[in-house]
């Protein structure tokens, strides 16, 4: 298809009309040309198409689909396989329902455990964020489908969302909030990127040219189109001149006018129109050229692949005394409605309309099991009978398992919470079942970390997370042993609230959401500080053993251009076979800037036979080991020392090596008068100018050791005298040095300074 003759055939106002959707989830069509309308869908873990009610925040029905795990489960696998293989079965959903683009996955960075939106989102972490996405774009788009990447950027919270502005500096963003999106789009093109509501720092997301423009395209070499959130376009025109291509959904021909008319007044350039139009025609014809609507979408064998995934997700928090695996010969009690009614996916535009699902009650028939609903998840309420049948069924159980969490309620797209506690009902449930029962596991239905009140007083907590349809099968395998947990947590979970870094912050005052708490987000804050957290990130048990040794680096020196090799044994010392992550942190010893202690830098998923043994190897390049310089805005090595390590958290590190970096950039730094030798004496350069200056500084400071009294040697030492001299500006020799004093001599000492 030669996309720009068409282009040369289209009216003006035929290019701006495609430059907006046709309704809610197609783009238009120009018939007379033979351009095809297209549709897309959410969402990230499975299909929401809707046919003829349409709305934003499913609250009309969807097609009957498969509701997979949502991001805060996947994540937790670490298994980049496991998320390709997700984005395969969504991706020939999408071409059974001749669907182009699946509105995912959603990346932006859990700043706070506060958003409403955590549960469609990976991490905290940006490296785990943009390599989870990556893989599941991969999988969609083998299919002939595209992905929409999303939110581009910074829309870490729900509160205001469509009015705040995310006021976010320069290093933070590239460190922190760009990297998944660059991560996703060098490496796998997803076909489309969805812009975010929220302004940053003062421009709506929609018409940033700094962010579609020269970000994503220039710099990331993004070559689909940038698509509106539904109602995220605020100026129409001005989004277009900044990257924004297709406005969703339809504006009903009003913003189409604009364009139509800004151009005519010559306030908007009409090869931007045309530029906009060739890349949403890219897409549009990349799909319908490849079309497969009669793949087959066998959503029973999907099911089950649902159930495969959510097992590999689940976190395993705690096991006291081995309470873990169930006994299949012993008497359990579920307790709880999720036991029967199991929580797992959140609300908003991602709501999947399932056609079955799976509960843990259901899955155990057969076992000896027995049933104690506990409260109700609906009115956020228990009473005394149900406390009571829940007390008799947990005495009369090996093990009573309490299935809790956060309800519907707590836990949606479009508002953030209040707290982070579960359900008064739920925990007054959990206090009672732990008194009647020492054994008492619970496991938690969830998208974001609650407090544990109850945490020393149960054996036992399986975070199952939002596991999807068939969350229920899953969870009764890990709990009998069928399946060994392998999950490692995403993201930290604090003891409570106020321990977050963005606590004092967080959902802005008015319009403005300052991110004070800058690049120390998570367990980047967490560690540095050496707060005590209820687990940490990377955290997570297995039903057997494994260790970490004989960590070994390619090299003791590198160059900034180098690539570093670590390898790592991994060994399974327990009974049962089963898999564990092998997660590897750097950390620069000694920084000019504030670094976190230590940022993961790679991770693999290794399973393993009782008694078997693998080699786990790492490439490390420079951007591990740099951070962003807003000096020459650039990523940047500052030349020492690094620690290369390999965790099973970031709070448990098993073994670290030591790497010397040296960096072939120089920054160019200037000196003036106020420059303090401090800084000067930083600079190797700088300290081999101003050697004759220091001296002749030394001499003013008055008389030779010889000539002072034992009193002043005992005072003033010359090292008080180097650590004041430290923060003296270079000014001041004209002062200190006496009849030495030269000003002709201390500007050719700056000007060599200052020479390139």
């Amino acid at each position: 298809m030669d996309i720009k003759a068409l282009i040369a055939q289209m009216t003006l106002e035929e290019k701006a009309g495609l430059c907006s959707g046709a309704d809610f989830w197609h783009t238009k069509a120009v018939e007379r040309l033979g351009i095809p309308a297209t549709m897309v869908s959410d969402g990230p873990h499975g299909l929401r198409k809707q046919d003829d009610k349409v709305d934003h925040l499913g609250v009309n029905d969807s097609i009957k689909a498969v509701c997979f795990p949502a991001a805060c489960a996947t994540a937790a696998s670490f298994d980049r396989a496991l998320l390709t293989r997700m984005g395969e079965a969504i991706g020939d959903s999408c071409q059974h329902e001749k669907l182009s683009v699946v509105l995912g996955p959603a990346v932006n960075i859990k700043r706070s455990p506060l958003c409403g939106r955590n549960f469609e989102y990976f991490s905290e972490d940006p490296y785990l964020a943009g390599e989870m996405a990556a893989a599941f774009i991969h999988g969609v788009q083998s299919r002939s489908v595209g992905t929409s990447i999303k939110h581009f950027v910074a829309n870490s919270q729900e509160h205001r969302r469509m009015s705040s502005s995310a006021e976010v500096d320069e290093r933070t963003l590239r460190e922190i909030y760009f990297p998944a999106f660059e991560t996703a789009v060098k490496r796998e093109q997803p076909w489309t990127v969805m812009c975010s509501y929220n302004r940053l720092n003062g421009v709506y997301a929609s018409e940033h040219p700094w962010l579609l423009t020269e970000v994503l395209r220039n710099e990331w070499g993004f070559e689909g189109y940038v698509m509106s959130d539904w109602g995220a376009v605020a100026d129409r025109v001005a989004g277009l001149a900044a990257g924004l291509d297709l406005e969703m959904p339809s504006s009903n021909g009003f913003n189409d006018r604009k364009i139509v008319e800004a151009v005519k007044n010559g306030t908007l350039d009409e090869a931007l129109v045309d530029q906009a139009v060739e890349r949403i025609l890219n897409i549009v014809f990349r799909y319908t050229e490849n079309a497969k609507p009669d793949t087959p979408w066998d959503k029973g064998a999907q099911h089950l692949l649902a159930a495969d995934i959510a097992a590999e997700c689940m976190v395993l928090l705690k096991n006291e005394g081995g309470v873990l695996p169930l006994s299949k010969e012993e008497k359990i009690a579920f307790i709880g409605e999720f036991a029967e009614k199991p929580r797992f996916q959140g609300g908003g535009s991602s709501h999947i309309n399932c056609f079955k699902t799976t509960s843990a009650l259901q899955a155990a028939e057969g076992l000896k099991v027995r049933y104690a609903r506990g409260y109700s998840a609906q009115e956020d309420a228990t009473s005394d009978e149900l406390i009571a049948e829940a007390v008799e069924a947990a005495k009369a159980a090996k093990v009573a398992v309490v299935f809790a969490g956060l309800p519907d309620v707590y836990e949606s797209e479009g508002y953030d919470r209040s707290h982070m506690r579960m359900p008064d009902c739920q925990n007054r449930l959990i206090e009672a079942v732990a008194a009647a029962n020492p054994n008492t596991v619970v496991v938690l239905h969830n998208g974001s970390p609650v407090e544990m009140p109850w945490i020393d007083r149960v054996k036992g907590v399986l975070e199952a997370y939002l596991g999807g349809q068939a969350v229920g099968a899953a969870t009764v395998r890990v709990l009998f042993g069928d399946a060994n947990p392998c999950g490692r947590l995403a993201e930290t979970f604090p003891k409570k609230l106020s321990d977050n870094p963005s606590y004092l912050t967080y959902g802005g005052e008015g319009n403005t959401a300052v991110y004070n708490e800058g690049v120390f987000v998570g367990y980047r804050y967490y560690d540095r500080r050496e707060a005590e957290v209820l687990f940490p990130f990377g955290y997570g048990l297995s039903y057997t053993d494994f260790v970490f040794s004989d960590l070994r680096l390619s090299a003791a020196e590198i160059t900034d251009r180098d690539t570093l090799r670590a390898t790592v044994k991994v060994k399974n010392t327990g009974s049962r076979a089963g898999k564990t992550v092998v997660q590897l942190y750097v950390g620069d010893v000694e920084s000019s800037v504030f670094r976190p202690v230590r940022e993961l830098k790679g991770f693999e998923k290794v399973e393993l036979q009782p008694g078997e043994e693998k080699e786990v190897s790492f490439t490390l390049s420079k951007r591990a080991f740099a951070y962003w310089n807003t000096q020459i805005h650039d990523w940047h090595v500052e030349s020492g020392e690094f620690r290369v390590e390999v965790g099973y958290s970031s709070r448990d590190i098993a073994a670290s090596a030591a790497v010397r970096v040296e960096s072939t950039v120089r920054i160019p730094r200037h000196y003036d008068l106020n420059s303090i030798f401090l800084d000067i004496l930083d600079d190797p350069r700088g300290r081999e100018i101003i050697a004759p200056l220091l001296k002749t500084m030394r001499e003013g400071f008055g008389s030779s050791e010889d000539e002072k009294s034992d009193a002043a040697s005992e005072a003033i030492t010359e090292e008080m005298n180097l650590a004041m001299l430290n923060y003296m500006p270079l000014r001041t020799m004209l002062s200190f040095a006496g009849e030495k004093a030269d000003p002709a001599a201390l500007e050719q000492i700056l000007n060599k300074l200052n020479e390139s």
